[in-house]
């Protein structure tokens, strides 16, 4: 019995996905619920599983294809073996053997672990993203150990495989350099070999970009800046870091501090908790912090609900979850939803100064840097102290330079003195 597989549901207002990429092909064997294809959204990428066990029929798209929620993605043939592959499988599967046959033909064999290697290679599924990553670092996928949903990798594999590979490098450069200086150079300086790559962007990136634009033509966007001094968060971090992680199972980072001083500005600067809709204002009696975090596929936004009525182990709890699940690919439509107010942390890739883009439809973004040592006055004196740039970008329609400045200086106050926080000053 043949069963269709089609486009899921995909969250509120999406109507269409793209296809990333297809886990399996005709032929193969398909578990229960096991994922045969990788759909892009908007946001997110989305594993369609199966929701029978049989052998993969015939594939209905393919990888780059639009497909609209209820379109048919691939037949699946209940119950049937393995072996017993249908004669389209059947016939795929003789045409690549034959062409393996001929490629075997027209090259000396490969050694035994050579061959190894390859076998391992081929059987990795790996996504748009990391092999993009793995043509630009020119590292070999089969030695990575994947990190990913079922041991798959990830572009940060990719990524940190390619850094220790150039630490080796750089390490065993001087012996090399012994080695090879006393004989003549087999092709000496550029060989002039240009080459350049066109891929596809993703619907994700897509979408970054159209928005991103779209904000920029939309709002009067302006950003003011201001400095703030991290020793008293610094300070608090370290006395109570032990006592907070045994306590409530989560490491105390920056982040809690953030959300929470964010929370005291928007309360007494409601504008920049609102966003414009046709003619009207929309205000919000709650916070819903959308926090920048990084994905294999690029940036996404998911939201920490109701931040004003959080506590920092839940705020901390709640962006480690993001960043686990954005790692793995497995956030949700619903996670990303709504948001009234954005954090984003380009300090943790070592950004001095930015000028956020804000995240429509919403007003405003706070921007933090990394933390640097830097001589300020104090008290008539100058002192080294760990110094952070703040951003705040706004939507100057309707948030007044008065009011923007006036939120930045409260998150600065709050975290200059992290007891306003306590307080609600």
């Amino acid at each position: 019995m043949a069963t269709e597989i089609q486009v899921p549901t995909l969250g509120e207002s999406v109507t269409e996905g793209t296809i990333g990429e297809w886990l399996k092909q005709p032929g193969d064997a398909v578990a229960v619920d096991e994922a045969i294809v990788s759909l892009e959204t908007d946001k997110v990428a989305v594993e369609v599983p199966s929701p029978v066990a049989g052998v993969i029929k015939e594939l209905k798209a393919a990888e780059g294809d639009t497909v609209e929620v209820g379109a048919v993605l691939a037949i699946v043939e209940e119950g049937a073996a393995p072996a017993a592959k249908g004669d389209e499988a059947a016939r795929a599967s003789e045409q690549r053997e034959d062409g393996k046959e001929k490629r075997e033909d027209a090259k000396p064999a490969p050694a035994p672990a050579a061959a190894k290697e390859q076998a391992k290679e081929g059987a990795q599924t790996l996504s748009p993203a990391v092999r993009r990553a793995v043509l630009e670092h020119g590292v070999d996928p089969s030695t990575i150990d994947g990190t990913g949903k079922d041991g798959r990798l990830t572009k940060e594999d990719v990524v940190a495989a390619a850094k220790a590979k150039k630490d080796g490098s750089i390490a065993d450069a001087a012996p090399q350099q012994a080695e090879t200086s006393s004989a003549p150079s087999a092709s000496s300086g550029d060989s002039g070999e240009r080459r350049e790559e066109r891929v596809k962007m993703t619907r994700m990136r897509q979408t970054i970009a159209r928005r991103l634009k779209g904000a920029q033509e939309e709002a009067a966007l302006l950003t003011t800046f201001n400095d703030c001094d991290m020793s008293a968060v610094i300070e608090a971090r370290t006395k109570y870091k032990d006592m907070f992680a045994k306590k409530h199972d989560i490491k105390l980072g920056f982040m809690g501090f953030f959300a929470k001083a964010a929370c005291l500005a928007l309360k007494d600067v409601p504008s920049a908790n609102a966003y414009i809709e046709g003619d009207e204002i929309v205000y919000h009696d709650y916070v819903d912090i959308s926090v920048a975090v990084s994905a294999p596929n690029g940036l996404v936004v998911p939201v920490i609900r109701d931040a004003d009525k959080k506590g920092f182990a839940r705020i901390e709890k709640d962006i480690a979850d993001f960043g686990a699940r954005a790692k793995e690919g497995t956030l949700t439509m619903a996670d990303m939803k709504g948001g009234t107010f954005t954090i984003s942390n380009g300090g943790v890739f070592g950004s001095l100064m930015s000028t956020p883009i804000i995240n429509p439809p919403q007003s405003a973004v706070l921007g933090l840097h990394r933390i640097e040592d830097r001589a300020v006055v104090v008290n008539g004196e100058i002192v080294v102290r760990p110094m952070m740039y703040l951003a705040l970008s706004y939507d100057h329609r309707l948030i007044d330079g008065r009011e923007a400045v006036t939120a930045l200086k409260i998150i600065k106050e709050a975290i200059e003195d992290p007891t306003r926080m306590l307080i609600d000053l």
